[in-house]
């Protein structure tokens, strides 16, 4: 029986043995060992056994089962440690060699990224946060001699309450500074980053800025690839501070606890200005501007001071605090002397209407614009005399323009002033462009306004109201004039237009009167025919009557001759006439009863002849004193006369005829 109960026990012994002895660690985990006794002792320094003391071991368990000697041994199962994909591990190592004096981070040792806790020691890695960071993937770490710190937690292995603050610290700060992601700058964003390492050598008294190091990817020793690899960094020389590289658009995965990045814009000179570089980094270089010059120092490019030469239109990966870059317009700019109006670029923001006094004591205030340029390649130049163009315009060209116009104001008047405002401006831009060319300015021109009035002062808007009244005045007079024009051309447009609708009638009439005039030529014509046939008929006739006349004359002559002499025809043609006019009247001048004398000589008198014209024949005889029984005369000379002219008349008339 007790044989039975013995191997029950032995049976037992052994399984609880077996209990004790074995291991097993799950696949996702590993197990931190911890030796409690050894033949060897306790370690006598730091914190991980190397030699077989007791302590915590160098090596840790992976998944599987382990067989360890019960009592002696207490594993600790912690996690893997996982890294996701983009992120940053950091890690703190227990265990060490201390750091330098002024050495902030433990330096890089091969250690199988943190996994070979023995290499590490052994290639005397440093106690304290590491340089070295984890990037994804998963790792078996020792956790008694490596805490971990990702984004999610802090996993270390806690052997002291102390601890805890300390690891959340670092955490906190690691956060603060997004180190848990890597440095991104897109090339859309047009930014760079400005780095500043917080480990290595100080830089020597009197630098700001760290030089650029080891940015020659040929040497792989020493090319950090933008701070990625701390060891190269320093190796190449490289000193904490304010770094002068810059990052550009890119991926870094930078230890944050070794050096912090500030995304800045990129330095942009848009086109129509320039960049004037004022380094305040670099080697002292020999001053371009001369010995006479005392304005400041005008350098090559890369030297400490004012660049000769400036940044072009363009985009530039500049560092902001290894130098500043100030734009200089190079299109024209106007500077305006008026308190309610600022420029484009605010050079004018503090200047405002100049102050006068004229001539006959009026204090106008007077606006104006003046148009400067500045030539790019003399901008380092005003920049090395002045720093900026602002300062330039304050302390210099204010002081000046108002100098030059209030001495020109006190040889004017108010109304002089104003009227002569275009020979003053004139005057200005011609004798301004030699003092604006002392400072390296163009001047372009300059433009005055009108005169105002200061407040409270009403004088002045007397006189230009006054002014007003009268230029008012005088273009009511001219505007009158033009009416006047405008109603003559008025006129003279009714007339045009009247004459346009008559002209049609004015055509007819001209027509018309060509027609006439044709007309009245063939009725001239004719009427000149017939003037001829007329003379002519007229000629035949008189031909015809002086013929008729003449013989008339002739016969009358004769019957003249016949009767007597003239008496007796005169006393036949007042007989004739007397006759016709009894018989016409109808006149009984013939008794009805013939009285008789009885006689026969008598009564053969009275019947056969006429008592009457015997009468009157004695009357007419005694009146003309010529004795009635006169016997015939001869020819008077004045009747022969008459009939040679006659003769004479128409012979001339027949011999015109025949020429």
């Amino acid at each position: 029986m007790w044989q039975f109960v013995l191997a029950v026990f032995v049976t037992m012994v052994l399984l609880l043995f077996l209990f004790l002895t074995v291991r097993f660690i799950p696949n996702n985990r590993v197990g931190v060992v911890e030796k409690r006794f050894s033949a060897k002792g306790s370690v006598k320094s730091g914190l991980i056994a190397l030699n077989g003391e007791a302590g915590f071991q160098p090596e840790v368990l992976r998944g599987g089962i382990h067989l360890l000697m019960p009592i002696q041994y207490r594993v600790h199962t912690v996690r893997l440690i996982t890294i996701p994909q983009g992120k940053i591990g950091y890690v703190f190592a227990r265990d060490g060699v201390p750091l330098d004096g002024g050495q902030v981070l433990g330096r890089l040792t091969e250690s199988n990224n943190f996994q070979d806790v023995r290499a590490f020691l052994k290639n005397d890695g440093q106690r304290g946060p590491q340089r070295q960071i984890l990037r994804e993937g998963t790792y078996a770490i020792n956790l008694a001699q490596f805490v971990v710190i990702t984004q999610d937690s802090v996993q270390y292995l806690r052997l002291s309450s102390d601890e805890t603050a300390t690891f959340q610290r670092m955490a906190d700060i690691i956060t603060e500074r997004q180190g848990f992601q890597p440095v991104v700058i897109k090339g859309a964003d047009d930014n760079v980053g400005i780095v500043t390492v917080h480990d290595g050598p100080s830089l020597p008294q009197g630098t700001i800025i760290a030089p650029t190091v080891g940015d020659d990817p040929g040497r792989p020793d020493v090319f950090h690839n933008g701070f990625q690899t701390p060891e190269s960094f320093l190796r190449a020389g490289g000193r904490r501070g304010r770094q002068l590289q810059v990052l550009v658009e890119g991926t870094y995965y930078i230890n944050r606890l070794f050096a912090t990045v500030e995304v800045i814009p990129k330095t942009v000179i848009d086109v129509g200005w320039v960049g004037v570089v004022v380094s305040y980094t670099g080697e002292t270089g020999t001053d371009l501007s001369g010995e006479d010059y005392k304005h400041g120092e005008l350098v090559q490019q890369g030297q400490r001071g004012v660049w000769s030469i400036p940044l072009m239109p363009g985009k530039y990966a500049f560092n902001t605090y290894a130098g500043k870059v100030i734009a200089i317009p190079t299109t024209n700019f106007i500077l305006k002397w008026v308190a309610s109006e600022v420029g484009v670029h605010h050079f004018d923001e503090d200047l405002s209407e100049i102050q006068l006094i004229t001539k006959d004591a009026f204090e106008p205030l007077l606006p104006l614009s003046v148009v400067v340029h500045i030539d790019y390649r003399k901008a380092p130049l005003v920049i090395q005399r002045f720093g900026e163009i602002k300062r330039l315009v304050d302390q210099t060209l204010d002081p000046m323009v108002a100098a030059y116009f209030k001495n020109s104001a006190q040889t004017r008047t108010l109304i002089q002033l104003i009227q002569q405002r275009s020979e003053i401006q004139s005057r200005a831009s011609e004798e301004m462009k030699e003092k604006f060319a002392h400072y390296n300015l163009e001047l372009e021109e300059v433009l005055i306004g009108t005169p105002l009035s200061r407040a409270g002062d009403h004088n002045i808007d007397l006189i230009l109201q006054q002014l007003r009244d009268r230029q008012i005045a005088e273009e009511q007079v001219e505007t009158y004039g033009r009416q006047e024009k405008a109603s003559f051309k008025e006129r003279e447009l009714r007339e045009v237009e009247a004459r346009a609708r008559q002209q049609q009638l004015l055509t007819e009439s001209e027509v018309s009167i060509s027609i006439q005039a044709n007309q009245g030529k063939a009725e001239y014509q004719r009427s000149l025919q017939q003037a001829a046939q007329i003379r002519a008929l007229a000629d035949a006739e008189a031909e015809k009557i002086a013929r008729i006349g003449i013989a008339q004359a002739m016969a009358i002559e004769e019957q003249v001759r016949a009767y007597g002499g003239p008496r007796y025809q005169v006393v036949q043609q007042v007989m004739n006439r007397f006759s016709e006019a009894v018989e016409k009247s109808k006149i009984e001048v013939v008794p009805r009863v013939v009285v008789s004398g009885g006689g026969k000589d008598g009564g053969q008198a009275m019947a056969g002849g006429n008592a009457l014209e015997s009468l009157l024949t004695v009357l007419l005889a005694e009146k003309m004193a010529e004795p009635a029984s006169a016997g015939t005369s001869p020819r008077s000379p004045e009747t022969e006369s008459l009939r040679e002219q006659i003769r004479q008349g128409l012979k001339a008339k027949q011999e015109g005829d025949k020429a």
